[in-house]
């Protein structure tokens, strides 16, 4: 445990030493050069709102309820109106058929299934329980009865 906790020190003073370096290399961007005039010391905050590249606060989605921050509401963009291509044209015309002229026959022998469908019903539910009989009486499992 010990290790770890030195390890996250470590980290930390790494991670200062590096923002320390960082600060001072910012403090010698902002110093003047020697013909410029001697700036006073301001904070980041008030030499954005000098240089003018504040940009604040800026709600898209959300309308805060301080009266100072609604100042920072963006309107929601409009977007333009959707013109469908296809809707607009007109349907191409259309040659209409003689729809008896289509009729596809039936099978011929649609009726004789129709009536014959009850009897091969009867006879398949026999089927399989003349099948389970066998399947139950035979006394060697290996052999099996496939349909």
């Amino acid at each position: 445990m010990t290790s770890e906790e030195d390890s996250i020190e470590q980290a930390a003073v790494v991670r200062r030493e590096r923002l320390m370096t960082l600060k001072a290399a910012k403090e010698l961007m902002n110093t003047p050069d020697e013909g410029s005039e001697l700036v006073e010391d301001k904070t980041d905050q008030e030499i954005e709102t000098a240089n003018g590249d504040n940009q604040g606060l800026r709600f898209h989605n959300y309308v805060p309820q301080a009266k100072e921050l609604q100042e920072g509401r963006i309107a929601p963009p409009v977007l333009p109106k959707f013109e469908d291509p296809v809707a607009a044209a007109p349907p191409p015309l259309e040659e209409k058929e003689d729809p008896f002229l289509n009729i596809a026959p039936k099978k011929p022998n649609w009726d004789l299934r129709r009536d014959v469908q009850k009897k091969l019903d009867k006879l398949d539910r026999r089927t399989q329980k003349a099948l389970y009989k066998l399947m139950g009486k035979l006394e060697n499992p290996r052999v099996w009865i496939v349909c």
